[in-house]
């Protein structure tokens, strides 16, 4: 195996960079999980009704996790009108009666549940995610429906409010169980969701109706209250829509767990069925072997042993293509097949017939090269030939540029790359440990390759190049401009501009702003991966199908 150069000191770990981090991330997802704050709380108390969270904490197993999905939904984002926490609603998969659900809540204390353009695309990406792995899906519901001022941004569009029931409709079409509980309102166009579930759960004193009292009266002038024209006892002797009438929250959380312990379970995944007793991974701190600010080196083997049962990781091809480490493993007893950017400065032996008296050069961690691509797309065929989960654990700069890559063919061997990756068959995983820049976000899985799950940790950062690098070119640009309009800045200008420009540039390099427009998943501590990770496999075992791999034209 070739080694690092050693030539590099790599930079040490700053524990209070990880320390502040983690405390903010805490905070931040304090202050989500507050939604509309003490006093809409309060109100929904008062209507004898439980929160969005507090349903979830009892509808789930004692003792047992919620994986919350999308937590930083819409974070600092609509501040114009009071904000959106977790964009309304919470979604996340919890264990009930044993088995994965997935659990979409509305929060009726942020805006009355009401559906921001992002609470949509929250809950498509949610049912996106059920309908991948046959997860079961259990709808909470208690929504004012549409947010009026934003219909346009909501209404009309293929991944806007009406792609829910068409999901909604594929789901059932596909076997895939879904339960839906009314316990507070339902109206207009989202009252077609929890009726085109399997079951379909009503408390008393919530409304069911595609136009309420008021709209009733200024349409057709009918005079109508509440219970007559939605309410639970109409929906369950008249109308028949309910199937199930129950006093309250507490009563219908009971009732909707007893009936989703009777669902029949499925087959599971071909590699679930090769799952094995787990052993425990070694013991190590992540924050202790990356740093958070990108600039440490790192071995990308020490990240996978720390994360993999008893260490054993089986390397693909170590001597070759090195700054993209592939391999196979076992995680909580499943097989996975790993991709990771290499993060070590390499000293790679070059062909004979070089440059005379070179035998090497050093190739910069997190950086694709020609060899590493096509390596790394052999091992993509290779685990969808076995039929094994791929976790790729990103951090990467991007592909490698200048004349002597071009000539080797980046662009071609690149291509390659990507084409297995986006005709890959089986689970993909992704996790984003450091940088995720350009085309090496496509590369290693990015949220444009359809990863089953995404993940990034908080020192994630996302965006077409790196901050300084981006802030120059941008700052570029403005000076050409303000040159071609007859202005020459001064010094003091330059500074003022490209600290402007720096600025924004890493407001949107953040993983929360990633987080908050849904580009990942959810945002993890790094020594909550292995166990993420585990539960994320659990998930996908759900789906025992797997589509034939065809990969169509190479460039070779």
């Amino acid at each position: 195996m070739t080694q690092p150069d050693s030539s590099t000191a790599p930079v040490p770990v700053s524990p209070s960079a990880w320390s502040a981090a983690l405390a903010r991330l805490a905070a931040d997802r304090a202050a989500v999980h507050a939604g509309g704050g003490s006093r809409a709380q309060q109100r929904q108390h008062d209507k004898n009704r439980l929160t969005a969270r507090e349903r979830i904490r009892q509808l789930i197993d004692d003792g047992t996790p919620f994986d919350e999905l999308m937590t930083f939904a819409g974070w600092e984002m609509y501040q114009d009108v009071g904000g959106c926490p977790s964009g309304g609603t919470i979604t996340g998969i919890g264990q009930i009666g044993g088995r994965p659900w997935m659990v979409i809540a509305n929060d009726a204390t942020v805006k009355a549940g009401a559906f921001f353009p992002i609470t949509a695309k929250k809950v498509i990406r949610a049912q996106t995610i059920a309908l991948e792995n046959h997860l079961p899906v259990v709808y909470l519901v208690d929504s004012a429906g549409v947010y009026l001022p934003m219909q346009d941004e909501i209404f009309p569009d293929q991944d806007d409010f009406g792609r829910v029931f068409y999901l909604n409709a594929r789901m059932s079409a596909r076997g895939i169980p879904q339960i839906a509980a009314i316990m507070g309102n339902c109206v207009a166009g989202g009252a077609y969701l929890p009726v085109m579930c399997d079951t379909l759960i009503m408390t008393e004193g919530s409304g069911l109706y595609l136009a309420g009292p008021a709209l009733v009266r200024a349409a057709i002038g009918q005079v109508v209250d509440s219970e007559d024209l939605g309410g639970a006892g109409m929906h369950a002797s008249i109308a028949g829509t309910v199937d199930y009438r129950e006093p309250d929250d507490e009563h219908a959380l009971r009732r909707l767990r007893a009936l989703a312990d009777l669902y029949a379970q499925g087959d599971l995944a071909p590699f679930a069925r090769r799952r094995k007793a787990a052993e425990s991974a070694p013991e190590r701190d992540l924050t202790d072997l990356v740093g958070f600010y990108g600039s440490q080196t790192y071995d990308a083997r020490d990240l996978i042993t720390a994360l993999v049962d008893g260490g054993e990781f089986h390397e693909f091809k170590p001597e070759y293509g090195e700054t993209i480490v592939c391999g196979f493993a076992r995680v909580g007893g499943y097989p996975v097949a790993f991709v990771a950017n290499q993060r070590t400065v390499i000293r790679k032996k070059l062909k004979a017939g070089g440059e005379p008296g070179l035998r090497t050069r050093i190739e910069v961690g997190g950086v694709i090269y020609g060899d590493s691509a096509d390596k790394a797309a052999r091992f993509i065929m290779d685990a969808n030939q076995a039929g094994v989960p791929l976790v790729f654990l990103s951090d990467v700069t991007g592909f490698m540029v200048g004349r002597d890559s071009e000539q080797e063919g980046i662009i071609r061997r690149g291509a390659k790359l990507v084409n297995a990756v986006s005709n890959s068959v089986v689970p993909k995983i992704t996790i984003i440990t450091g940088g995720s820049f350009g085309a090496g976000n496509y590369a290693m899985n990015g949220k444009a390759y359809a990863p089953r799950f995404l993940f990034a940790w908080p020192s994630a950062k996302y965006a077409v190049m790196s901050g300084n690098a981006a802030a120059k070119t941008l700052l570029d640009i403005q000076l050409a401009a303000l040159k071609r309009s007859g202005t020459e800045p001064d010094d003091e200008d330059l500074l003022r501009l490209y600290d402007e420009v720096k600025a924004k540039y890493d407001t949107e390099l953040d993983p929360r702003y990633a987080a908050a427009r849904l580009w990942v998943d959810e945002i993890i501590e790094p020594n909550d991966t292995r166990a993420r990770l585990i539960r994320a496999l659990d998930a996908c075992a759900q789906n025992p199908t797997q589509e034939e791999f065809r990969v169509g034209v190479f460039q070779v």
